[in-house]
This record gives structure tokens, sequence and C-alpha cells, in this order.
């Protein structure tokens, strides 16, 4: 039965967005932890460990995100894995999210000059010291504006979480659209609550690559 929009309509897409946000944290704390692994191989002195880093990163990036969700929803069930749409999201997006925020993290590394780390060596600190007070204070600052740019991009493709039947606020639109058969108005009120959760994100990013300019 079809019937009009209502506010109760709009209180369940607001309500959505809490699971948008939830996608969002774990597929960036799943992500950040392989990130950090990715990183540190890819910028390792070692060629073997360099590969394995580049050969995960390759192939995450050329699998359409789609198909990571589509892989642990669906791909696992046929084998009698029957992962709940919230798993098979977070574990798609993690490795995703893996893939790319290694690659931030490891520009961020290579990109300190190697004058930085001779300088570490000349005062007598180890490896291990050299990057806890040397290395990585400087490449956070270099990280952090792309690392907050990608967020950006992760808040509005767990959107994609949808066609697995994970109800997110993408979701919530399709169902309030068959309900009330009003997809302008919905889609619109999506966007714009898409809109207010990105947005603040894009300009803390351009702040902070404005401050990383000033600070050269």
């Amino acid at each position: 039965m079809i019937r009009e929009l209502a506010l109760l309509d709009v209180y369940y897409l607001v309500l959505a967005i809490r699971w948008t946000i939830g996608l969002t944290v774990l597929a960036l704390l799943g992500g950040g932890t392989i990130g950090l692994l990715i990183a540190a191989l890819g910028a390792s002195r070692f060629r073997v460990l360099r590969g394995l880093a580049f050969g995960y990163v390759g192939t995450v990036q050329g699998i359409p995100l789609l198909g990571w969700l589509f892989i642990f929803y669906f791909g696992l069930s046929i084998v009698g894995y029957n992962l709940p749409p919230l798993a098979a999201a977070t574990i798609g997006f993690s490795i995703y999210a893996g893939a790319f925020l290694g690659e931030i993290w490891r520009g961020a590394l290579i990109a300190i000059p190697k004058t930085q780390w001779e300088a570490g060596v000349s005062i007598g600190l180890t490896y291990l010291e050299q990057l806890r007070h040397v290395i990585i204070p400087q490449a956070v600052r270099i990280a952090i504006p792309p690392t907050v740019g990608f967020m950006v991009q992760l808040i509005k493709n767990t959107s994609l979480a949808a066609v697995i039947g994970f109800v997110e606020l993408t979701r919530e639109g399709q169902l309030t659209t068959a309900a009330t058969f009003q997809p302008f108005s919905v889609y619109l009120l999506v966007a714009l609550m898409y809109f207010s959760l990105c947005y603040p994100l894009t300009r803390y990013s351009r702040i902070l690559e404005r401050k990383r300019r000033a600070l050269r």
C-alpha cells in the first residue's frame, strides 16, 4: 500500500545513520590494523616483504568493493558459511580499507627524507627508536589529510552494503521509497544526510592540508 512520506520515515532515516557510522568505524578499525601491517611491509628494506605488500594492494584494488561484498556474503554461503550482512560487510570493507590505508601510510613513511634516518643513526638511535622518535611523528603529519579524505570515501561507499541486505542509510532509503513511492524526496533526504556526514570531514581534511603546507 502506497502512503505519504511522513515524519516517522524521516526519523527512521536518521536512525539508519548510526549503522552507516558504525560500519565505517568497524571498517576503519579492521582496515587500520591491516593498513599498518601493509605500510610496514611496503616500507621494509626486504624485497620479499615489499612484494607481499604490493601483491595485497594490487589484488584488493583490482577487485571492486562490491565484488568483495559478494565474495563474503554470497560466495561463502555456497561452501556452507552463512555470514550475517554486518559481518560480511565488515570483513569486505576492512580488506578494502586496509589496501588503501596501507598505501597512504606507506607513502607517508617513504616520503621522509633519507637524511632523517641518517640523523637518527648519527645520535645512536636504534631502528625502532628512529621510527618512534623521528620518522613516525613526521609521517603522521603527512598521512592525516589523505587518511581523513579516505574516510569520506569510505562513508559514501558504505551505501554498497545495501546490496547484501545490510540496513544502513541507503537501504533504509530504498525501503522508504518502496513504501511511499516518492524517490525524489526520499533520496534527496538521504543525500543531505550523507552530505552532513561527509562535508565536515572534507573541510577538516583541507584545513589539515593547509596546516601541513604551512609547517614546511
